[in-house]
């Protein structure tokens, strides 16, 4: 909660989350000095290393890594890669980095005897010499656990050990890079001679490819070998399998398998067809001979059946019956029963019915007979399938068994024709090899350093140390709680600045000199006071602000300082009351030069001593001032006393502008009590000194009182410092004395 009417900027207390690069750009100027000897220190040490560092030479030589495509059948086949294929590429630069090349290498410019690697011999004799004197060591302290007797190299092994330590660092300085998207391969070396550095890296692209040639020689050789070994057993696996092949088919006696399975199988697939057609008519002729069972005897019912009404001789007769019963029905209209002529159509119409009797009773006996019939073929046909089921499976074994013959046969053919062709191939072209590889352009001796890069290193440093020092002050700003300019007040603590209190040199055992506004030397301490009696007067134009109260967050921020000098700046404008509310530490009278005994505010509560006997006046400064007086044992119930109150409010009728100095807040409560008399709210803060955090929380139990904070006034402040910061530029161009501190300064 901020006090009333307090403009706040950027203030943490309304939860900003702006990164502000102007604060940031203040504290790189406010440790700009620091920052840049670090940096010149930085890069100095750096250039001194650099320059003492050997120069490493670096000669590199390009080598190119022909790709071939590989051959359908040959010998790379079963000894080699697919030099089309990325891993092939990816393998030949590990052989160009292989311990077995590099030892090729240090054998071929025989560099166990170069004279850049006699370090190695002297670092032999250098551990030998160590270790002759710790075992001397040792067997002066016989309590020491001794080592076992120490072994010691024959000529030889000590030239296989120099020969190890020389490939070692031969690999160590050996750089493979291949070109992207070529078949190009850099071979580099770095070394302290130029000569070394060029032979070895054309040494090492001269040695890989001999060292390719001598493996296919003898992969050759070898292939040759081993064709000549498993050509004979290729010829009996063949003659076998031919002759297998020629026993089947006089055991089987077969001619043409393929004629003979492919008539099977059309007559399979003729009986399966007729078997269906079969079975789908004896569905048919089963459904109708069910029905006909059903109404077997009743020939009007079956009369009615669908396949008995549809037939044609059935629907001829189903004709005549319906013209004789018409006849008969046309009759008996004009005719007895007795007439001969109803006699001959009741006649003509039995004899049709008896007919059509007949018909059903014949049609009935043929559905019964094709149903049979149907039956009996599809029994038949059932067996045929199954006999020619039978015949098919056993002639597809036999085709099953006449193709792995004959795969077996082919198989063994083209092994041995591809084998003899090869080694045909081998043994005409004997032991001649192409290398899978040129060398496109050979190490020149090189004239300039590779490394170090001097100026890269001491640029890199300088670069390096300035972010570092620059970043070391972001830190060290940001772990500084205190209070240092108009920004941080505004900032950290959320409240205005009435006013900037330079510092002055003084001794730090003893307090500023009490009459320092009024000395002409001083002249910028006065100036600011005079400044922060001006914002005083500019904040409360419009309201009354008679009874001034100063005090701080803990003691030594010079809240007693700015007291007296407010009062001195204040009693240029009229009468004015200097109180020391502070009754626990009290220094006013101290500073004046006032006797010990010198009653004051604490006496005028508790009614010890009169108005008169309490108050001295200050005759250079024209004020009035009220000392503490005899510290009493309650001091705070004084100051929340009504006596306080009255003494407070007779004050207000007889001076001008009442100054009040009270002790510390977070020292104890006085302060909180004595501000309901006041008018006016002074928080001092010393410069860089006390934490935001124990600040706030000052001015926050005001607030909890219901208090407001007038301002801060920011003390003992470095105007060398300030003069040259904008974080207290505007500070000063606003009040006009931007001047004076450039005065100070000079």
């Amino acid at each position: 909660m901020s006090p009333k009417g307090t403009e706040h900027i950027d203030s943490p207390l309304f939860g900003n989350d702006l990164i502000d690069f102007g604060q940031y750009w203040q504290t790189i100027r406010r440790y700009q000095w620091r920052i840049i000897s670090l940096a010149l220190l930085i890069t100095l040490l750096v250039a001194l290393i650099v320059m003492s560092m050997t120069p490493i030479y670096r000669s590199s030589s390009s080598l190119l890594i022909e790709a071939e495509e590989a051959k359908v059948v040959s010998i790379e086949e079963i000894y080699g890669l697919d030099s089309n294929r990325k891993e092939y590429f990816q393998t030949q630069y590990e052989i160009l980095k292989s311990r077995h090349i590099a030892e090729k290498v240090v054998d071929k410019l025989d560099l166990v005897n170069h004279p850049l690697f006699n370090k190695i011999d002297d670092g032999f004799d250098i551990r030998q010499s160590l270790q002759s004197v710790k075992d001397s060591i040792k067997a002066a302290l016989p309590f020491l656990p001794q080592n076992p007797e120490p072994v010691t190299l024959t000529d030889e092994e000590r030239l296989l050990a120099k020969r190890k330590a020389i490939t070692d660092f031969v690999l160590n300085n050996l750089t493979i890079t291949p070109i992207k998207y070529t078949q190009v391969v850099k071979i580099g070396y770095e070394s302290e001679s130029p000569e070394l550095a060029a032979d070895i890296a054309n040494a090492v692209a001269n040695v890989y490819i001999e060292n390719y040639l001598e493996a296919k020689f003898d992969m050759t050789s070898k292939a040759t070998s081993w064709l000549n070994d498993s050509l004979q057993g290729l010829r009996d696996k063949l003659d076998l399998s031919e002759k297998a092949l020629a026993d089947f088919y006089e055991r089987e006696q077969l001619v043409n398998m393929d004629g003979v399975v492919g008539l099977a199988s059309e007559e399979l697939q003729g009986l399966s067809e007729q078997l269906l057609a079969a079975e789908s008519k004896l569905k048919q002729s089963q459904a109708i001979f069910e029905q006909v069972q059903t109404y077997r005897g009743d020939i009007a019912e079956l009369a009615k059946l669908p396949e008995v009404l549809n037939h044609p001789s059935v629907q001829n007769v189903r004709k005549a019956e319906l013209a004789a019963e018409s006849k008969v029905s046309e009759l008996s209209k004009v005719y007895g029963p007795k007439h001969q002529k109803m006699i001959s159509a009741t006649a003509e119409l039995t004899a049709v019915q008896d007919s059509l009797e007949r018909q059903v009773q014949a049609l009935v006996s043929g559905i019964t007979s094709e149903y049979q019939q149907a039956q009996i073929r599809v029994t038949s046909l059932r067996k045929s399938v199954e006999d020619s089921k039978v015949e098919y499976r056993k002639l597809t074994n036999l085709e099953n068994k006449r193709r792995t013959l004959q795969r077996e046969v082919d198989i063994n053919q083209q092994l041995y024709n591809s084998f003899f062709t090869r080694l045909k191939e081998t043994s005409e072209v004997g032991g001649f090899e192409s290398a899978n590889a040129r060398v496109l352009d050979r190490a020149i001796l090189p004239t300039i350093p590779a490394k170090p890069n001097k100026p890269l290193f001491v640029g890199a440093a300088l670069i390096l140390s300035l972010g570092f020092g620059v970043a070391m002050a972001i830190v060290l700003e940001a772990l500084n709680s205190g209070i240092r300019s108009v920004e941080d007040v505004e900032r950290k603590l959320g409240q205005r600045m009435l006013g900037l209190i330079p510092w002055q040199p003084h001794s730090k055992k003893q307090n500023l000199p009490v009459r320092q506004f009024f000395d002409t030397k001083h002249h910028s301490f006065s100036e600011a006071i005079r400044t922060l009696r001006t914002s005083l007067q500019l904040l409360h134009l419009e309201t009354n602000h008679q009874v001034m109260m100063v005090t701080s967050s803990v003691p030594k921020e010079g809240k007693t300082t700015v007291s007296i000098n407010l009062a001195f700046a204040m009693g240029q404008l009229g009468r004015v009351l200097l109180i020391e509310a502070d009754l626990r530490r009290p220094t006013v009278a101290k500073q004046f030069g006032f006797p010990g005994f010198q009653p004051g505010l604490a006496n005028l509560i508790s009614g010890t001593h009169t108005l008169d006997e309490c108050i001295v006046s200050d005759t250079s400064s024209g004020i009035d001032i009220l000392c503490s007086g005899t510290i009493p044992p309650n001091p705070q119930e004084l100051l929340a006393s009504a006596q306080f109150r009255r003494l407070m409010q007779d004050f207000r009728g007889t001076y001008d502008h009442i100054i009040v100095d009270t002790a510390p807040t977070q020292a104890v409560s006085d302060a909180m009590v004595i501000s309901n008399s006041c008018d006016a709210l002074l928080y001092v803060v010393k410069s860089d000194s006390t934490s935001d955090k124990l600040i706030n929380s000052g001015v926050g139990r005001f607030l909890q009182v219901g208090k407001r904070v007038d301002g801060i006034v920011l003390n003992q402040v470095d105007v060398r410092k300030a003069a040259n910061s904008d974080d207290y530029a505007g500070f000063y161009d606003k009040y006009g004395y931007h001047s004076q501190a450039e005065q100070v300064k000079l």
